[in-house]
């Protein structure tokens, strides 16, 4: 007091840790080599702080066990000349910390040994309990040792500035009081809840006197490397393409095969000779497809894996060998193809998707493959909370009797429908409907169109769908608002989900207006409102947004707001969420917000047209829908004439949250959340 009373405490507070060592959900182990005398065992289980309730009968617990010469670990490793010693303690600190298991062995005695008899005894505590004489002679050793430190003016000093660093000097007399009221039944209860399997991390030293190891290289100097570099011939850096809407309709080369096939090119200079194809087949109808959601499905992920002529790894030799990429696969009403390769490739790129497309062999080996990775994904998607919630809110807002192949499976119904899934029924699935009833082909880049749309011809024109194609429609369902949350144990991160089915179409007057209205709320990349407010004001969310889409041929249209974040955080992001559509829908938006938005939305919309693969695209919906890029230029105007007041508007009219339905995955038990 005489020297140290007048020192002031410090105004400013220490700094406060914010990081939680999250729950380990298994053993771990590292093993050590080098050059060494001794072998050893060590091994850490995470406890609780040292001011926590627990933490003196965790302090019993690894005291009893590795006590000498009265401890277990001592009597069954060190009496039986297994080890050298052992021992076991649990380090007091101000935050959680770890008790440690430790032993010594000569390089003769066996470290397997050693390693399996150690944890035997610590598993062993459960059927082999604490008696009150280990208990009483371990809290006899701490009442002596606090005896002796309390008497001794030094010891005492030290003692309470470890033990103010560890929140308090006054826990030095708490932790005593606690530890005179330990039972065997708390020290039982500790050891059992925290000295387990897979909260264990264990580390071995191994003697070795050649140790091999791979030693990385320190990093070149780049610049000496680099230095007198020459490169190869320069590639040919294609034309300034404009990718206004009228440049594109203009450039659009549109044809139609005589099975009905639709194609629209785009010739054009591009850097490397590049050149992009997409290709959409359409065949069945909702009545022939019913029941075959699950061999449509499986056919068309089947089709890359060998053909009549080729195995799995033949097709992607001859893919590298193209310097191309190359994607073919297939679902219930329709198969897709992407090629990405340059214009010396491009007529053998096309002949091999011919040939996946019609001649797919099927090999039973690969569909077993198939059939056990599909099982596997289902079962892996099922509990996590991203597949659930997706799943559950598909479900809601797809309200279809079973076998429509617009219903939407159960993951159980997933699981029962892969494991009865048989060959024969992909096969002929494949045969029933495969073939050109009706689809689009658009190439973007560098080739010859005319010889293209003959070679084409040739590989389509008499390979036609042996049923007829009529479009599966999807009209506008309503659906009761609903909020479901799915508990998801031991998931780090929760998904929330908020979806209100629209009765619109892209032709709706209202579409531009919420076009842009849903861009300002969630989609305008890092600075939407959700976006400004939940990840970075309020820092909620990992990651959130909004989309909104409507469909040009039925009346059915969706919005969606989703964001992933902890658990314990999803009511407030949910609450975060209504507040902003709130405010938005009585408030509306800002001249200045608008603008800005309208400027980056069009700018968007140019940059995808500058893409080849977003282009190639766009012309394939395009002669699929009959749409000229003019259409997309007149929906740009409207939005460009907006004004914040017809963009509330549409909000109000078509975003009500008393309609919308909320769907949360994620492990809200655990850290009891409610919504």
């Amino acid at each position: 007091h005489k020297y140290f009373a007048g020192i002031p405490k410090p105004a400013e507070k220490a700094p406060a840790t914010y990081t939680v060592e999250p729950v380990q959900d298994g053993e771990r182990s590292v093993v050590l080599r080098r050059r060494g005398e001794t072998q050893a065992l060590m091994a850490g289980y995470k406890v609780p702080a040292g001011a926590h309730a627990e933490f003196p009968a965790v302090m019993v617990a690894s005291r009893i066990l590795g006590d000498v010469p009265s401890g277990r670990l001592h009597k069954a490793l060190v009496e039986t000349k297994k080890a050298t010693s052992a021992a076991m303690f649990a380090y007091q600190l101000r935050e959680p910390g770890m008790a440690f298991l430790f032993a010594d062995l000569r390089k003769e005695q066996s470290l397997d040994d050693v390693r399996q008899t150690a944890f035997k005894v610590i598993d062993d505590v459960k059927t082999s309990k604490f008696t009150q004489e280990e208990v009483d002679r371990i809290k006899q050793q701490f009442e002596r040792n606090f005896e002796q430190t309390i008497n001794n003016s030094e010891r005492v000093a030290l003692n309470l500035s470890e033990w103010q660093a560890m929140g308090d000097w006054r826990l030095f007399f708490l932790s005593r009081d606690r530890m005179r009221k330990v039972t065997p039944a708390d020290v039982q209860a500790a050891a059992e809840k925290y000295f387990i399997e897979s909260n264990r991390t264990v580390g071995v030293f191994i003697p070795d006197e050649n140790p091999v190891r791979a030693e990385v290289p320190e990093m070149p100097d780049v610049d000496a490397l680099v230095k007198d570099y020459k490169g190869e011939a320069a590639i040919s850096q294609g034309e300034s393409f404009d990718p206004s809407t009228g440049n594109i309709d203009r450039r659009t080369i549109k044809a139609d095969l005589a099975n009905g096939l639709k194609l629209a090119f785009i010739n054009k200079k591009t850097r490397g000779e590049q050149v992009t194809a997409t290709l959409t087949l359409r065949f069945g109808s909702e009545a022939a497809l019913r029941g075959l959601d699950t061999p449509g499905s499986l056919a068309g992920q089947m089709l890359m894996r060998g053909t009549k002529n080729r195995t799995r790894q033949q097709i992607q030799d001859e893919i590298s060998k193209m310097k191309a990429s190359v994607q073919v696969s297939g679902g219930t009403s329709s198969a897709r193809a992407t090629v990405t390769t340059t214009k010396e490739n491009l007529r053998q790129a096309l002949d091999l998707v011919a040939e996946v497309l019609k001649e797919p062999s099927f090999p039973a080996d690969e569909f077993e493959q198939l059939r056990q990775q599909a099982l596997a994904n289902i079962e892996r998607t099922r509990v996590e909370p991203t597949g659930i919630a997706v799943r559950e809110m598909q479900r809601h807002l797809a309200p279809y009797p079973k076998g429509d192949v617009r219903y939407v499976n159960t993951f159980e119904e997933d699981i029962e429908e892969i494991k009865n899934a048989k060959l024969e029924d992909v096969k002929k699935f494949h045969a029933d409907f495969y073939g050109v009833a009706e689809g689009e082909l658009a190439i973007v880049g560098d080739f010859e169109p005319e010889a293209v749309q003959q070679q084409i011809a040739t590989l389509f024109n008499n390979w036609k769908s042996p049923k007829p194609y009529a479009r599966i429609e999807r009209p506008f369902k309503p659906v009761a608002a609903a909020a479901k949350t799915f508990n998801t144990p031991e998931k780090a991160n929760a998904l929330w989900l908020g979806a209100i089915p629209l009765q619109i179409k892209d032709t709706d007057p209202d579409y531009p207006a919420l076009l842009l209205g849903n861009y300002i709320l969630g989609q305008q990349p890092l600075n939407s409102r959700l976006f400004a407010r939940i990840r970075n004001k309020e820092g909620l969310s990992y990651g959130v947004g909004s989309m909104f889409q409507a469909s040009a041929l039925d009346d059915s249209g969706m919005f969606l707001a989703q964001a992933i974040c902890s658990p314990d955080k999803a009511p407030q992001v949910e609450a975060s969420f209504k507040d902003e559509l709130t405010k938005i829908i009585n408030d509306g938006y800002s001249a200045e917000e608008v603008e800005a938005a309208k400027k980056a939305w069009l700018q968007s919309r140019s940059m995808g047209r500058s893409n080849d693969s977003q282009l190639a695209g766009r012309l394939a919906t395009g002669r699929y829908l009959d749409r000229p890029m003019a259409w997309d230029q007149a929906i740009e105007d409207k939005v460009a004439a907006l004004t914040p007041q017809q963009i509330q508007a549409a909000m109000k009219k078509h975003l009500d949250l008393g309609k919308m339905s909320f769907f949360r995955g994620g492990d809200f038990e655990a850290k009891n959340v409610k919504f």
